[in-house]
């Protein structure tokens, strides 16, 4: 346990450093970014989806900004990343280093190794989110602009379960395989999948990242409540887990 706990320390740290970089270099930005938003509106004119952000951002000010710097370009697309980093190998990697057998020779019960790793990974992804969100006020008090605490706890709160919801899945891939290579490759394969039909105004729709894009986050923070799909990305969190432990349970070494 502590072994695991040092790992996933580790990586949970590197995850939030990188997100905290990034959002101090856009929070800096703003100011440059506010004076020259007409010429990056015709930039990103050719992208519809693109196009749409700035002209939200251009309307809401620095509350879009942030959301579309952090919720959308961090944590969605390298919050993935770090989701399928963590879960890859949470039970495949065991298989396929030959440990299985040692790490099932614990004095307890496969459910408390499964739900103990798996509960490792989901805070591993989900605190980074929350404590990168909490410094965004102290941030954008050395540009003049300020964001609602209440706002951010929210939107990072559906940020996280839908980070959750993608570790999940992969979790469930690693309970029932042993090549982590493997799973990675189809998860990032779906995720570049997923964001090309995003950025398609006619497929937009169709694309997973609608769950978790800038008009959902502003939807988030202009109605001061999350939306029910927040619930629907907690229900993904349990099925899997749920799935995870009976695999893992079924498992022979």
């Amino acid at each position: 346990m502590r072994r695991e706990l040092r790992t996933y320390g580790m990586r949970s740290l590197g995850f939030f450093v990188v997100l905290e970089a990034m959002l101090v270099a856009a929070i800096l930005y703003w100011p440059s970014f506010a004076e020259n938003v007409g010429s990056v509106k015709s930039l990103a004119a050719p992208i519809p989806m693109l196009a749409e952000m700035v002209k939200a951002i251009e309307q809401v000010g620095v509350s879009a900004y942030v959301i579309a710097q952090h919720y959308f370009k961090g944590c969605d697309t390298l919050g993935v990343a770090a989701a399928v980093l963590f879960a890859m190998g949470a039970v495949a990697g065991e298989a396929q280093r030959g440990t299985m057998e040692i790490w099932l020779a614990r004095p307890v019960t496969r459910t408390r190794l499964l739900t103990e790793r798996y509960v490792l990974g989901l805070l591993g992804v989900s605190l980074p989110v929350f404590a990168s969100s909490l410094t965004v006020p102290w941030l954008l008090t050395f540009v003049d602009e300020t964001m609602a605490y209440g706002d951010l706890l929210r939107a990072s709160l559906h940020g996280s379960l839908f980070l959750g919801a993608v570790y999940s899945i992969t979790f469930l891939f690693s309970a029932l395989t042993s090549d982590p290579v493997r799973i990675a490759f189809v998860m990032i394969f779906l995720t570049v999948f997923q964001f090309a039909l995003y950025l398609v105004k006619t497929l937009t729709h169709y694309s997973l990242l609608r769950m978790a894009d800038v008009e959902t986050f502003l939807g988030i923070v202009n109605k001061d409540r999350l939306p029910g799909l927040t619930a629907g990305l907690a229900g993904v969190c349990v099925v899997c887990w749920l799935g995870s432990l009976w695999a893992f349970r079924r498992r022979v070494p």
